[in-house]
């Protein structure tokens, strides 16, 4: 009996199948420093958007300091979990159906998520931590695929980091036997534990050999994060001005409101965004972390337009809401100035980032004073958007008293004017 021709032998067709399609994973230091984004990150990152419009549709209703810790909370676990699966995609993702499998299955997750995120922190709080700790073992499982193929100058430190991921993981898979206070407060400690943990990493003898660099591509996904949290401001006042009479003082107010969103755009993108940060460790895990603050901010700031809009009448903005958005906008900037300190450009260009860092501190300072000051919704919101303006146009006075304000950013691909490109 002859054998079947290759291309029909159904065992042969599984070993080609597995040999090009089911690769393992990239180990540790086989960085592609000029890869780009795929679409299969972007659709990734689209399951986000989901999840935290959930979180801050909650923080919409429940306008308070237990709903701000609340959220401030869950959106740390929620982006815990995104920058933990886009390290893995950037730093050892392949473009093969292995990669594509357990993206997909995280997906799922994170969908299933998203169902239970907007009572994350009441009844929702069970099958919430259920389904994060899944979460957890898949990327816990990747991340241990990576370990079995390293080289022995890094198996003390993904040792390390896969017995803190079990340790997140029971934690959060405890937390759902837990009462709903005595649960937040189990998530509350994961969210500094595994920032602080980062932290220290970063500056241990051994944080220098994470096998880790910040490429152009996880440039990029930040970047793209904000741009995703940059829209609950637009979802924010869209859903503001659906759920109230729409007359000249709402419609303004939103618009306005909305602007506050375009002048965080401006500001993230023109001072700190598309530039890599500088080759420390230590610098790259600042660089990381800010984005955190970052990101909070803008999205609390898209949940406080809801309420802005539907008191637009009001002959003052509800004390809650003037402080959530006003102090949003004051972390937002403070964190930008943490941002602006990591980035390889800094040095080079301490003579414009330095006087803006202090101009971002004293914006942060106005802002709070207009939150105090509570005037009516629609001028709080310009006094924002004025705000936010004034740094800008106060970072591109001092871009342009440069020697040559065109001088392009190394590996950032941008212009040194705020705005500009190559």
């Amino acid at each position: 009996m002859t054998d079947q021709p290759a291309s029909t032998d159904p065992s042969g067709m599984l070993r080609r199948l597995k040999r090009r399609f089911w690769q393992p994973p990239r180990a540790h230091g086989d960085v592609i420093e000029d890869r780009t984004v795929s679409f299969l990150e972007l659709f990734y990152d689209l399951v986000y958007v989901v999840v935290i419009a959930q979180a801050s549709h909650t923080l919409a209703e429940h306008i308070s300091w237990r709903g701000v810790g609340e959220f401030v909370v869950v959106f740390g676990l929620i982006w815990i979990a995104w920058l933990n699966g886009t390290l893995y995609y950037d730093l050892h993702g392949r473009e093969e159906g292995r990669t594509r499998v357990f993206v997909f299955i995280q997906m799922m997750l994170l969908a299933l998520l998203a169902v239970f995120t907007a009572d994350a922190a009441g009844a929702g709080g069970t099958p919430f931590a259920i389904v994060y700790s899944l979460f957890l073992v898949v990327l816990s499982w990747l991340w241990y695929s990576v370990r079995r193929q390293d080289t022995e100058e890094y198996m003390a430190l993904t040792k390390r980091y896969l017995m803190g991921m079990a340790a997140i993981t029971i934690a959060m898979a405890a937390s759902a036997f837990l009462p709903d206070e005595a649960r937040m407060v189990v998530w509350a400690i994961v969210v500094v534990g595994y920032i602080g943990a980062a932290i220290l990493t970063g500056r241990s003898a051994d944080g220098v050999r994470l096998g880790t660099a910040a490429t152009d591509s996880l440039v990029e996904r930040f970047g793209l994060f904000i741009i995703i949290v940059l829209g609950e401001v637009v979802v924010g006042v869209v859903s503001g001005l659906s759920d109230t009479e729409r007359n000249v003082e709402s419609v303004a107010t939103g618009l306005i409101g909305l602007m506050i969103g375009f002048a965080f755009w401006w500001t993230y993108f023109d001072f700190v965004g598309r530039r890599l940060p500088a080759a420390r460790q230590t610098a790259l895990i600042q660089w990381m972390i800010s984005h955190l603050p970052v990101a909070l901010s803008i999205t609390a700031t898209g949940a406080a337009m809801i309420s802005l809009i539907e008191h637009a009448g009001d002959d003052r903005a509800p004390a809650p809401t003037a402080w959530l958005l006003a102090g949003a906008v004051a972390v937002g900037l403070v964190s930008l100035v943490a941002t602006m300190h990591s980035l390889a450009d800094y040095r080079r260009l301490q003579q414009v980032y330095q006087p803006v860092s202090y101009a971002l501190f004293a914006a942060a300072a106005a802002a709070l004073l207009v939150g105090w000051a509570r005037p009516v919704p629609w001028l709080l919101a310009l006094l924002l958007v004025a705000i936010l303006s004034a740094v800008w146009m106060f970072a591109v006075d001092r871009w342009l008293r440069l020697d040559n304000p065109d001088d392009i950013l190394p590996n950032a691909g941008v212009s040194a004017t705020p705005g500009g490109s190559a």
